[in-house]
């Protein structure tokens, strides 16, 4: 099972102004080949059809953990994609529809996420094709499984580095910072679990591409903190086994500020759930809005 908590797992700056078209750049990290339905819907299944989880519980609980942790990377993004729809949203509650309030959507790169998902997040890459069940790898093969799970996580971070390289856009640019640390701790954690198996030292494949995060404003912070070093059990009771790989006795990549692998028990302190305003001339939220919020506000004071 999993339990929700009402955070993001980093923080996003609010975008001054709607950006649609770096929305579209930023659903390829969403719904894209390498993008983050593709690491939680290939770790999820993974661990659901997890063989001999008892006897082999660490790489069970590697797998386990970084796919709880890949729910909220599906939460980071999409919430970025609707902020940078939305911006600081429309309030305006008496819109002139017949002004063509939204004619500048006629010229965005992917008007639907507008006309169909009133500026929201949808699992599609950055040119409305859908993802699908044929991005998950769920053999059965440990090993297989690992090492498609090494070369997602490599796809995914020259993925996000080339998203980055596309805008100048805060917000999108935070979601890919955050994401080039977290993504290279999990490309990490999976050479590690190969190499336990098989004595392979596939880690010195890393970082691919070949780029260090000191090259990334965005990145500093979650490297000064440690990021870089930490694996989140996402529970406050269950895979402590994954210590075993992502134990203390490994050291941080080359190239990464140096420090001693570690297990940490819960999640990410994380940062605030931005609220998202209405936007009344695409009618959302819908009919009557303030009756809605009135309602809203005495269901809330009810639950105190």
């Amino acid at each position: 099972m999993f339990m929700r908590i009402d955070k993001l797992q980093a923080e996003l700056p609010e975008p001054t102004a709607p950006n649609p078209n770096a929305a579209a750049a930023l659903q390829e990290l969403l719904g894209g080949k390498y993008g983050e339905m593709s690491t939680l819907g290939n770790y999820m299944f993974q661990s659901f059809n997890f063989r001999n989880k008892t006897k082999l519980k660490p790489f069970y609980s590697l797998v386990s953990a970084i796919f709880a942790e890949e729910l909220g990377h599906v939460e980071l993004v999409s919430t970025g994609i609707s902020m940078l729809n939305n911006g600081p949203g429309d309030s305006t509650p008496d819109v002139d529809v017949s002004e063509a309030p939204f004619a500048d959507m006629q010229d965005v790169r992917l008007a639907g996420s507008f006309l169909s998902n009133g500026g929201g997040a949808m699992p599609m890459n950055s040119n409305s094709a859908s993802w699908n069940m044929d991005m998950v790898t769920t053999t059965g093969n440990l090993i297989i499984d690992l090492l498609h799970n090494f070369h997602l996580e490599c796809g995914a971070r020259i993925h996000k580095l080339r998203v980055y390289e596309t805008m100048t856009e805060p917000t999108g640019r935070e979601v890919c910072g955050y994401l080039l640390v977290r993504g290279s701790v999990h490309a990490h954690a999976y050479a590690l679990a190969l190499k336990k198996m098989t004595g392979v030292e596939i880690e010195k494949m890393l970082p691919t591409p070949n780029i260090n995060l000191d090259r990334i404003p965005e990145c500093q912070k979650y490297l000064a903190e440690g990021s870089h070093r930490r694996l989140y059990r996402f529970s406050p009771h269950d895979y402590k086994e994954m210590a075993g790989i992502w134990s203390n006795d490994e050291v941080a990549l080359p190239g990464d500020p140096p420090g001693n692998l570690e297990v940490v028990e819960g999640h990410p302190e994380g940062g605030k759930i931005p609220e998202l305003l209405g936007n009344y001339g695409a009618f959302t939220p819908n009919y009557a809005p303030e009756e809605m919020f009135e309602i809203a506000s005495k269901l809330y004071k009810k639950s105190r």
